[in-house]
């Protein structure tokens, strides 16, 4: 922790945490480049094996392609994704992690390791709504292998069938692909917010809660932040932890966080035995 001339604290990640983070970081980047290149390299592997004539229905090699190449899309976006939170992460190792001016305003970035968890459940679930669209389309190759029946009553029996699942796979193909866009599009706005730096001004419209060691800080038309205690030395922690109850403590009846002084002393017991 560091202080400047102004009562403005400054505190920083420690080296073990930095380590630590940025190994799991680069781990998880390994793991979606491969995915990526096993993606591109089936999809690629695949392409010369059949013929790309114009089809009303969809080819079953069509599908595998295009799995193959989404398994490529959704690991590069993860890729993106953990790219920008090496980056942030390295920002708020060199600079500040967490900065409290006046003990009025609060300003932090969310470097939390369980970032990774929400990178890979976008990733995972865009990609299941891609698979959900294909699943839809299935009954469309259906109407490929009913159009080579060499029976031509069982041929437009079959085809018909297949030619009214298919009218059935569309309610859940639309929607699925709908959401599998809505989830590439969500992407560019999760990674512009990961680790970013957000300040908040600490008044009456603030909601501050301490759960597991992890504050979250809550405030109207600006983005909610969980700032990772643990990331900071058990000295800095007692340090922050014992200026926001001087704050909520100073503040008329204490109606700024009406709960908030028994969460700050459960945490500072915490601090104490990592002291010890």
């Amino acid at each position: 922790m560091t202080q400047s001339g102004n009562p403005i604290y400054h505190y920083h990640l420690t080296r073990q945490s930095y380590q630590r983070t940025s190994l799991l970081a680069w781990l998880m980047l390994g793991g979606f480049l491969l995915c990526a290149l096993l993606g591109i390299t089936g999809g690629m592997l695949l392409w010369p094996t059949y013929s790309h004539e114009f089809t009303l229905y969809l080819k079953w090699q069509d599908a595998l392609v295009a799995g193959s190449w989404c398994v490529a899309l959704v690991s590069l976006g993860g890729c993106v994704l953990v790219l920008r939170f090496l980056h942030a992460l390295h920002q708020g190792y060199q600079g500040p992690m967490l900065t409290l001016e006046d003990k009025n305003k609060l300003s932090g970035r969310d470097l939390s390791p369980k970032n990774f968890a929400s990178i890979f459940w976008l990733v995972a679930t865009t990609f299941s709504c891609f698979i959900a669209m294909l699943v839809g389309l299935i009954p469309t190759v259906l109407i490929g292998w009913t159009l080579h029946l060499s029976n031509p009553v069982l041929l437009v029996f079959a085809t018909g069938i297949a030619f009214l699942l298919s009218l059935g796979g569309l309610i859940v193909s639309v929607p699925s692909g709908l959401f599998f866009l809505i989830g590439l599009m969500g992407g560019i706005s999760f990674c512009r917010k990961m680790g970013a730096r957000q300040t908040y001004i600490l008044n009456s419209q603030t909601t501050l809660r301490i759960n597991g060691f992890v504050l979250a800080i809550i405030q109207p038309d600006s983005p909610e932040s969980l700032i990772d205690l643990q990331l900071l030395s058990p000295q800095d922690q007692r340090q922050l932890l014992t200026l926001l109850r001087e704050r909520w403590a100073a503040e008329a009846e204490r109606s700024w966080n009406p709960g908030l002084g028994d969460e700050i002393e459960a945490a500072l017991k915490r601090t104490e035995y990592s002291l010890i």
